[in-house]
């Protein structure tokens, strides 16, 4: 084992690379679609080959050895020449192929961007799309993502973004509940009401209006409010209000068939709900020299495809 070629043993080095960015067997596994155990027998493999221990295994976590990682470190940058190189190699062919993934908000993904994939698909049947639907922030680095679509005030200057469309947090409720409910004129009167909220911190949940027509220095209003039902889903929320549960504070994608419909009204139209959900989507990925064909083609489809917002909602 110890005169096996160093050149048989690089993809053992680029799993322990994964390992090392993944944080655990199960994850490094998931990310290169192998099992487990043929994750943990490939690492074993290259610790006896080396003949140094190269991970440290603990009940809950991996981490490596100073040698694994100065091994990780030292090849790191080659495994992403290599890749780049692939790419513009799989570039030059005349039709784009190749796997994009990408990762969006459920509710966003669900409603807005799988029906613009069937048009993408047609013009370029040799590209492929695995789209992670998460409300999570994912790594995009770390979990091996080409494209993510996110709410952002401003995107980060870590990353490359393009603005895709504008949107807009609306403040919803069904006829009925409104009927029954307290009465509801400012966005103080929301003390009384049963507000279906979307968790962001342990704190105790405030909303943020401000009104679309004043002129006052100050014009922000902060409501603590309260109710029955916290869910890190917007279509939840829209669901639970369509029940009549309450008032939920959602974006206009997650809302808008449903406003059409009837089935749910704007409440308190004269504020503006702000620090709820940003007002753009961008499209970001991560920085390289080099951007695939596959990604850049996708980015071009989307940008086009909401260049004038939102397509209009199937009514349910």
């Amino acid at each position: 084992m110890k005169d096996q070629k160093v050149e048989s043993l690089w993809g053992h080095i680029y799993w322990l690379a994964t390992l090392a960015s993944q944080g655990s067997y199960t994850a490094a596994a998931e990310r290169l679609n192998v099992s487990k155990a043929a994750m943990s027998q490939r690492i074993a493999e290259l610790e006896r080959i080396a003949g140094v221990s190269l991970v440290q295994r603990t009940t809950r976590s991996v981490r490596l050895t100073e040698a694994g990682q100065r091994l990780v470190d030292d090849t790191q940058a080659s495994f992403d020449h290599i890749a780049q190189s692939f790419d513009q190699v799989r570039d030059m062919a005349d039709t784009p192929r190749g796997l994009v993934r990408i990762t969006a908000p459920v509710a966003f993904a669900r409603q807005q961007l799988v029906p613009q994939l069937p048009a993408f698909f047609k013009a370029f049947p040799e590209v492929r799309v695995e789209l992670d639907m998460s409300d999570r922030l994912r790594s995009l680095g770390k979990e091996g993502y080409d494209l993510a679509i996110r709410h952002a005030t401003s995107p980060p200057e870590t990353h490359v973004a393009w603005p895709l469309c504008k949107t807009e947090t609306l403040l919803v409720a069904t006829p009925g509940y409104l009927k029954r409910a307290a009465e509801l004129k400012e966005p103080a009167d929301l003390r009384n009401h049963n507000c279906l909220h979307y968790p962001r911190t342990n704190e105790s949940p405030a909303w943020t209006f401000e009104a679309r027509n004043s002129r006052a220095t100050n014009p922000l209003v902060t409501v603590q409010v309260s109710g029955s039902l916290a869910a890190n889903n917007s279509e939840s929320l829209r669901d639970a209000a369509l029940s009549g549960l309450g008032i939920a504070l959602l974006p206009d994608f997650t809302a808008q068939s449903h406003m059409q419909s009837g089935k749910l009204v704007h409440v308190l139209p004269k504020w503006r709900s702000v620090r709820a959900f940003a007002e753009h989507l961008y499209l970001i990925r991560p920085y390289s020299p080099h951007v695939p064909r596959t990604v850049s083609v996708l980015v071009q489809h989307l940008r086009q495809s909401f260049a004038e917002g939102f397509a209009p909602a199937p009514q349910p």
